[in-house]
């Protein structure tokens, strides 16, 4: 061979070895990028994965609703009735049913996918009775929560926790996320605890999934029941939810949309009084009002306070349901603008104290603590004769808070 040829041959060796190695660095980042484009993988999509083996041979009573579906949108429904390994035996449905689309009381039903009997946990009873419970060995629960303390799906979960350990029942927790991130804690925590809207003592935004909370359910309150939780694949604290490639579905019929979401803990403080948080609109939870509201009033004082991360902007609206229905109302809407700097907590306590300062017995103030459920913080908001910063009244507490709240955290 002559030193040309040779030279020649070691030149389309390299070139080989250099194509190969570009056919592996794609391989390996087509496989990457395969993972990251399936997104964060759901308690339910772990378990269907793992051929139901968690559940192999169980006796499930499935607590669920329209927001209980895999990535692929199939239901959790559907899936364990199919599934060949367990045995579906009765379903539960938390406030607004099974199709999540009811705003009153909710009656028992038949399931018409499975023929299954729905035991309402939002009509005559709160929690599972030992008559719905009859042939379960293991309730699943799957529900999209919104990381606020009165929304009730997570009351739901810790009374049929408690029914669970009563008659020695396995709980199975299949995770979600928390779609308004993992690391946001705001709030004073609740006087009381033990109800739909205030079961266990935790901030307003409490930061965790539905799956961490169960855990603490289960240990500070001394529940013990046999709880297991299906965790996430690929989920972050730091994610909202349009970072994890999920779909959103309306987890109640006035929740439809992230911003929503993000602002809920704030403006559904105001919810119990006379005025309007937008339901009947197309926008619940991003305008509110009501008749007496001079809007562009509230809108100078509440600019000029500063909240971060919002804006508030003149807005008249009639809502076409609930609360002032077919009333012209004045207010504001709310505009997002920047929301890791928006603090939902000062932004509702502010709102609070300008509503009760500019319009007076207008403003039924005390209902504010149906859901705020803190009286003594309450009490200080309607001292306030200036703008304040609240966050500093409850510091303390959440301290605490976080330090237990750290124990039972699944996720970095």
């Amino acid at each position: 061979m002559t030193f040309t040829a040779h030279c020649n041959q070691r030149w389309r060796a390299a070139v080989a070895c250099m194509a190969l190695a570009a056919l592996i660095g794609v391989a390996r980042a087509s496989a990457t990028a395969g993972e990251a484009d399936q997104g964060v993988l759901n308690g339910i999509d772990v378990l269907a994965r793992d051929g139901f083996k968690q559940l192999e041979g169980r006796k499930v009573g499935l607590i669920t609703n329209h927001t209980g579906l895999d990535r692929f949108g199939r239901s959790t429904i559907e899936l364990l009735h199919q599934a060949a390994n367990v045995e579906l035996v009765a379903l539960f449905c938390p406030e607004h049913g099974l199709k999540g689309v009811l705003d009153v009381k909710v009656a028992d039903s038949t399931d018409p996918l499975t023929g299954l009997h729905v035991f309402s946990l939002y009509g005559e009873t709160r929690r599972p009775t030992a008559d719905m419970l009859r042939g379960i060995d293991t309730l699943v629960f799957d529900i999209q929560d919104i990381g606020t303390r009165f929304y009730t799906y997570i009351g739901t979960m810790g009374m049929a926790m408690e029914e669970a350990a009563k008659h020695r029942i396995q709980f199975v927790v299949l995770d979600r996320p928390n779609p308004i991130t993992g690391t946001r804690v705001f709030g004073p925590l609740n006087d009381g605890d033990g109800r739909l809207t205030a079961y266990h003592t935790i901030p307003v935004a409490h930061g965790m999934t539905i799956g961490e909370l169960a855990r603490m359910f289960n240990a500070e309150r001394d529940i013990a029941c046999d709880l297991q939780v299906i965790t996430m694949q690929g989920w972050k604290r730091s994610m909202w939810l349009d970072e994890t490639l999920q779909t959103w579905v309306d987890p109640s019929p006035n929740m439809r949309s992230l911003t929503q979401a993000t602002l809920y803990p704030g403006i559904g403080l105001i919810e119990a009084c006379k005025v309007s948080v937008g339901r009947g609109t197309d926008t619940p939870f991003e305008v509110f009002g009501a008749p007496w509201i001079d809007g562009r009033k509230l809108a100078a004082r509440l600019n000029r306070v500063g909240c971060k991360g919002i804006r508030f902007v003149p807005y008249r609206f009639t809502p076409d349901a609930s609360k002032f229905k077919g009333q012209r109302c004045g207010g504001v809407q709310i505009v997002l603008t920047d929301r890791e700097a928006f603090d939902p907590l000062e932004t509702g306590l502010t709102i609070v104290r300008e509503l009760k300062s500019l319009f007076g017995e207008a403003f039924d103030v005390d209902h504010v603590n149906n859901l705020l459920f803190n009286a003594a913080i309450l009490e200080k908001v309607k001292a306030s004769t200036e703008p304040r910063a609240y966050a500093p009244l409850w510091q303390a507490d959440l301290e605490r808070f976080l330090r237990i709240r750290k124990q039972h955290l699944l996720y970095d």
